[in-house]
Parts: C-alpha cells; structure tokens; sequence
C-alpha cells in the first residue's frame, strides 16, 4: 500500500514537471490537413527528399482521362549533382491529356509542380510545352520549362499556385501544347499542402494566386522542412538588391519573438523576423538613397506584396525609425513605425499591398523601395525591411499563365519553339561579345572611382558623426552669477510659469544670442541630497527624444538648484490655443493640433519606456507641451523619478497652481503617488483643451476644490454620455473635421479620462490611437479629391501606384 502511494507521488510529480506547457493557437505553427507529395515517375514507394520529407511514387494517386493511352515514366539520363535526387530525376510523360485527382477537404491549398526539363527517353527538352488547369484554373498555357530554366540560370525549379477548393476534390490536368512538333509534356513532381483560411486574402473575385518570389531578407534560406509546417521555401535576398546599396545584414537569433493573434506563428518562420536589412548607421548617406530590390514579374496582372516587418533592436524606441514603402515609384504607405504599430519590439507584422502591372510584350521587374520618412523627423533616418512575398492574382476568367522567356532574353515567346543561331554569326557574336567586354570593364572602373569617393564621404560623415556625438554628450555647469545675469536677477517680467517643480524664466546668455528657459527650485534641498544631485543630473541628460525638450545644464550654488533647457521660441500649446489672437495669430488648424498631440504623446511615450523604471511626469497640461522654431512640439517640466522627489518632495501636486489642478488624475490626487495612466489622465484633458479650445478650468476659479463645477472635463464626459461630441469642439474647428476622425479622437479623450487607472490606456495604445486619427482626417481629404478607383486604372505611370486593400499585424 505504501508502495503504491509512492508510485502514485512519483507520477503525479514527474508529469508536473514534465507536462508541455499550454501554448494557444496563434504562438504555434500550422499542422496541415493534408500533405500529399508524389514523386512522379518513381518506382519507389516512399523515397525521402533532400529537405528530410516522405515522397510517394505517383502511380497510385491518378486516373487517366484516358485509358487508351499510355503515360510512360522515365528517369533523367544525365546523373547531376546540384539536382536532388528526389524529385527531380523522375519524371511522368504526357503525350495527351491527363488528370491527376485527389481527395481533400474544402478550402485553399498550396499546389506545388516541380519540373527538371532533361532527355527523358531520347526526347529533346526544348519541343516540351505543356498547359496545366485545376478545375476552371488556368495554372500554366503552353509553359515551357527549358526556356524557364534558361531565364532562370537553374537547372530545376517549382511554381508554387494557391488554389481555393470547393468541394473535395482537386482535379490537375497536364496536355501536352499543340502548338509545337512532337510536343509532350511532362512533370518531376506535385505537392498538394493544406492552409489556414486566413493565411493570405482569396474572396469571390480572387480564385487562385502564383506565388512569384519569398524571400527572407537579410538571411539565409530557409528550405521547406524548416517552414511554419507548409513546406514553403524562403529564399536570400542577395540577388534581388537593386545596384550597389546593399545596406546592413541585421540579425539577433537570441530575440524571443512574440507572436499575436493577428500576426500567429504560421505566417512565418521566427527566423525571418530575427534577420533584416536595414540602411546602415548613416542618416547622412542614407536620406540620399533608397534601399531597393527588383523582382521579375509577368506583365498584364494584379499582384499582391506582403511585407514582413519586425523591430529586432531591442534599442529601437518609437519614433526612433520610421520610413516610407514605395512599389513600382509610388508611394504604398508613409510613416511605417513599426513600435508603433506593433506595440514593441520582437513583435511582428506584416502589410498587404496590390498593385496592377500593364500587360506588355515582355516579362517586367517590380520594385520595392524603402526610404526613411524625414516629414516624421525620427531620431535615426534608416529603414529596415525582414521579409518580402509577391503573388500574383489570376485574372477574371481564372488564368494565372504568363509569357514563356525567351531563349535569347530578348522577348517574351508564347509557345514557340526556341530558336538557335547557326554558325555564320559566330564572328558577329564575337565582335558583340569584345564591345561587351569592353563596356563592362569601362563600367567597372567607374564604379570603382564611385565606391572610392562614396567610401571617402562616408568615412568623413562618420568622424564628423562622431566628434558631433562627443560635443553632444557634454553639459555645462553654470554659476549662479551667470544665471541671475540671463535673468535680470530673477526679475518677474522673464516669470513665464510656476511649474511643479518651481518657477520657470526665460533667459538669455552669451550677450543675448542664446535663448534658454530656466527652472528655479523653490523648495530647499538637504546636502545628503545634493550629494545625489550630479549622479541623477548626468541620468536626465541622456533622456534624449526630437518631442522632449533637452538639458542644457545645471546651477548649484548658494542652495540654488536650477536647470538650464532649450528655448522653444514659438511659445507653448497654452499659448497658442488662448493667446492667438492677442499675438495675431490664425488659429491653429485640426491638422496642426493633430500634428502636436501625436509628438507630444511620442514624448510621452518615451518618458514611460525608455528607462528601466518608467519617468512619470506628474504635470502634464497645454503650457508644458512647448514648441521650437520648426514647430516641432516638445514635453518639458518633467524630471527623472529620483529627481523629482529630492528636488520637490512637497510640490509635485500643489493647490496653489490653478492651472495644473483640472490635469490632476483625481485617483491620485490625495494619495500624491501619480503612475504612467496618471499621466495619461492629464493628456487626456490636454487632448480635451485642444478639440475645445478652452481652458481646463477657469483661471478666477476656485482651485483648492477639485470638483468645482467649473471643471472642462465633467462637461466634456457629460456631453460624450449624452452623444453631444460636436459640443467639445472648438468653434474655429466647426465643418473642417471629418466626422471618423474627430469620432476617433472622442473615443480617446473617454477612454484616457476614465475614473480608474487600470481602465485607461497605455501612452502607446493612445499615439497607435492618435495616428488613425490622423490617417482618417488625410484619407477622407484624400478621397474627396480624387477617388482609389481613379487612382488605380487613371495613372500615367507605366506602373500603377500600389494600394492597401487589407492588412494585419498590430
């Protein structure tokens, strides 16, 4: 009996410590349905490939349309090392029309034919041609894949097809064209692989799509066995790059990725988003080029281009790179920052674009472009790109056949048998071949001087980089001699507010040409937490974002403690939104107050995240959102967590600024221990005083009560309950904002203003928030003008601009 026990203890144990952790549907990879694999023409039962898969001989899974004929098989008769033994040295000859025919589940599936055009039973490789459909399906139309491999530069290839079944049954027919002499057709190989429904975009109008190139950009090739669990093979992408720009190889194998439900852990294998290409550490050299790669298409057919986008610099903050996409010389999408849109690094994503390409004689190159978004002004001009597939869409009567190359290169053939040179042209190749030499070596000399002076410049660039990076990193202590003379001894004309951590001036120094704005503490500072001071100082110079306002240095003299920042010449949100028209100026437009709050809430942000522990402001409110001779908007009148408190114990929430008291997050304000959603609080009222107009509280009121009735945000949340949102908005704003972006921003100034913190937003949630808004206010104006169908089939371009019709990955 005791025995027993034990034995029980021991299994209750082991399978505690031996269970598989539960792991949900979208962080595991896809298990197919079916994976049928012939290797056709084999007389093996199973033969295992190269890549570790199970093929099966063919002879089992077909039926022939026609039982009269025979379709012979064959084994190739050239022994080649490069080609796999599986599947290509067999090979199932049509000399008529033939149906493959499997039993499957309804839904899309990937159809994968491999071909190794050789002499298979004395027959000669260039009179193949061959039409392949799959129920109403046009997969190829009189397809030869010698020409194929010839364009190629490779000995054997597959087309990969995703086809949608109805029912379940999936009929593949091979005929032979009819076109040539003696024709026949033939095939190494068939894959039938199961997918998710979701795993790529086929609705009523898209029947059937090719797949044209993936590629794992900035890595190695990933075969099929190493795939998410379709067989799909990722290929380098050395020999797409466009010219000499190849950029930076960014890799980090130790990322743990993490995978959500809208990007699950199918869509691709984790090693695609641990590599990328990236531009390089220039900003200099890299706004003058774009990283490019160009891809062979058929001409005359829709194409779908996923991106596969993935921040793997665990140093990489939001705002921080931030690019435009680009297809074909037009512009997809601007601004991708992909924190922003992923909510963090490690985190993947992925775009969906289509373009039209015009049907044209020959086959075409598409090209995909990246060039860093300077409207955004991110801290690094760089772009980064992990992954890349191209499909193309099969047209309205479901065909998906293109041009066969020709053997020449130098048009496109539909069928027809390839064509040799005879030997009386064989001077003319010569003379052809010694004016390309010729050229070739002129070219290469030219790029070489062009190589050397770019790698001067760019070595110059770099050390310049660097010394400015050196003079940069300093900050200067000040006397307080020099500080009362940029103030006229603190005189109250340069008073420009009481912060929560003092009084704030507006100064100048050497004799006037430099503006700054100073922060005097008023609250005395014990000598234990002097001695603390310069260690915290040195923390607060390195926070270093475009939307904070910087730190030029400090004065500690004469039990002063006061900090020396930037100026913002154009004044402060305050300012603009309650003074206008005292300072003659236009109001500002729902573009420039959309513009403001989306920097500011990247400043924001980044207080929140960019330290081990986060930097809460504590006084958040439109005189502290400051802008500078760009307009750029910058947060100011915060201070590192340690800082904060030895500087101002007492003063980080005091009754006596009337103005700060309507930002105060009300859950905190007894208790004074105010958190990040605390701050999202009080940028909800600020996003509140920039749709209305108005102050947060009246400035003649009464601030020691928190709830006075003259609170801008208990009339804001009682005109959102009773759906009076147009109430809220300010009166030089009335008609000129569209109603999905001002709904949007409603929604925001609700959800920040929530009476419980754990009911608010994160910063990231509300600039992710704040950028629809945006995009929603542009895409109406940009609607309004001119329409995505004009733009679509009404361009002048050769290549039509590409549009997002659909996609995922937040």
């Amino acid at each position: 009996m005791i025995f027993l026990c034990l034995k029980c203890i021991y299994i209750f144990i082991y399978l505690y410590f031996h269970q598989k952790p539960y792991v949900s549907a979208y962080e595991s990879a896809y298990s197919p349905l079916e994976t049928i694999l012939l290797d056709c023409g084999s007389s093996a039962m199973i033969a295992l490939s190269y890549d570790g898969r199970n093929w099966t001989t063919d002879s089992s899974h077909f039926i022939a349309s026609n039982s009269g004929n025979s379709f012979p098989v064959s084994r190739s008769s050239s022994e080649v090392t490069s080609v796999p033994e599986v599947p290509y040295m067999t090979a199932r000859i049509f000399h008529s029309q033939f149906t493959y025919t499997f039993n499957v589940t309804p839904g899309s599936k990937f159809v994968r034919l491999h071909f190794y055009p050789d002499s298979y039973t004395n027959l000669n490789a260039t009179k193949s041609f061959l039409s392949v459909t799959a129920g109403n399906l046009t997969l190829l139309r009189n397809f030869s894949a010698y020409l194929h491999t010839n364009h190629i530069k490779s000995p054997y290839f597959f087309k990969e097809f995703i086809v949608h079944v109805e029912n379940s049954t999936l009929n593949l027919t091979f005929s032979p064209s009819t076109n040539g002499t003696n024709s026949y057709a033939f095939v190494n190989g068939i894959e039938i692989v199961s997918m998710p429904l979701d795993l790529y975009y086929l609705d009523n109008n898209v029947s059937a799509m090719e797949t044209m190139h993936r590629v794992n950009v900035g890595g190695r090739s990933i075969p099929p066995n190493q795939d998410t669990g379709m067989s799909r093979s990722w290929t380098m992408d050395s020999t797409y790059i466009f010219g000499s720009a190849f950029g930076v190889e960014n890799y980090d194998f130790d990322a743990s990725i993490t995978y959500t439900k809208e990007v699950p852990a199918y869509t691709a294998p984790e090693e695609v988003y641990k590599t990328a290409r990236s531009m390089g550490p220039s900003s200099e050299i890299n706004i003058n080029y774009n990283l490019s790669w160009t891809f062979p298409i058929d001409s005359g057919f829709m194409y779908v281009i996923r991106v596969h986008l993935c921040e793997i610099a665990g140093e990489i903050k939001i705002n921080q790179r931030v690019f435009d996409i680009f297809i074909n010389n037009q512009v997809v999408q601007r601004g991708i920052d992909i924190i922003a849109l992923g909510y963090g690094n490690d985190v993947p994503l992925y775009r969906d674009y289509i373009v039209l390409v015009p049907n044209q004689t020959m086959k075409q190159d598409l090209e995909l472009e990246l060039h860093p978004n300077l409207k955004t002004k991110p801290q690094y001009y760089d772009a980064i790109l992990n992954g890349v597939e191209i499909f193309k869409v099969s047209d309205s009567d479901g065909n998906l056949a293109g041009l066969n190359p020709s053997f020449e290169n130098g048009s496109s053939d539909d069928g027809d048998e390839p064509s040799f040179s005879s030997s009386s042209s064989k001077s003319s190749t010569t003379v052809i071949l010694t004016i390309t030499g010729s050229l070739l070596v002129f070219v290469l000399a030219i790029s070489l001087c062009v190589y050397l002076v770019a790698f001067l410049r760019k070595r110059k660039l770099e050390q310049a980089r660097k010394k400015n990076a050196k003079s940069s990193s300093s900050y200067q202590s000040f006397s307080i001699s020099e500080i009362k003379m940029a103030t006229d001894n603190f005189n109250e004309a340069k008073l420009i507010d009481k912060g929560a951590f003092g009084l704030v001036y507006k100064g100048y120094m050497d004799r006037g040409s430099i503006a700054i704005t100073i922060n005097r503490v008023i609250q005395a500072i014990s000598k234990q937490e002097m001695d603390k001071f310069d260690a915290e100082i040195r923390i607060h110079h390195h926070i270093r974002h475009q939307n904070l306002v910087q730190l030029i240095g400090y004065c500690k003299e004469e039990h002063e403690v006061i900090l020396v920042y930037e100026s913002m010449p154009n004044g402060t949100l305050f300012e603009l939104l309650h003074f206008a028209d005292q300072r003659q100026q236009s109001p500002l437009s729902w573009n420039q107050r959309l513009e403001i709050c989306t920097g500011a809430a990247r400043g924001l942000h980044y207080l929140h995240s960019s330290m081990a522990s986060p930097i809460i402001h504590g006084d958040i409110k439109t005189s502290n959102i400051s802008l500078d001779r760009n307009w750029m908007p910058k947060v100011s009148g915060f201070l590192p967590s340690k800082l904060a408190l030895m500087m101002s114990p007492h003063s980080r929430i005091n009754p006596n600024m009337k103005r700060t008291i309507a930002h105060l997050d009300p859950e905190h304000y007894k208790l004074r221990n105010p958190t990040e959603k605390s701050d999202v609080f009080s940028f909800g009222v600020m996003l509140l005083e920039l749709l209305s107009g108005k102050q947060a509280i009246n400035p003649e009121a009464d601030a020691t009560n928190a709830n006075n009735e003259e609170s801008l945000v208990q009339w804001a949340l009682a005109c959102i309950e009773k759906s009076e949102s147009d109430r809220l908005v300010d009166r030089h704003l009335n008609g000129k904002i569209v109603p999905a972006s001002l709904a949007k921003f409603v929604d925001i100034i609700e959800k920040c203003l929530a009476d419980e913190g754990e009911n608010r937003p994160s910063m990231i949630e509300v600039l992710g928030s704040l950028e629809l808004a945006q995009q929603l206010q542009l895409q109406c104006l940009e609607n309004s003008n001119k329409s995505a169908t004009d733009m679509v089939f009404h361009s002048s371009s050769n290549f039509m601009p590409g549009l997002e019709f659909y996609g995922v990955g937040r």
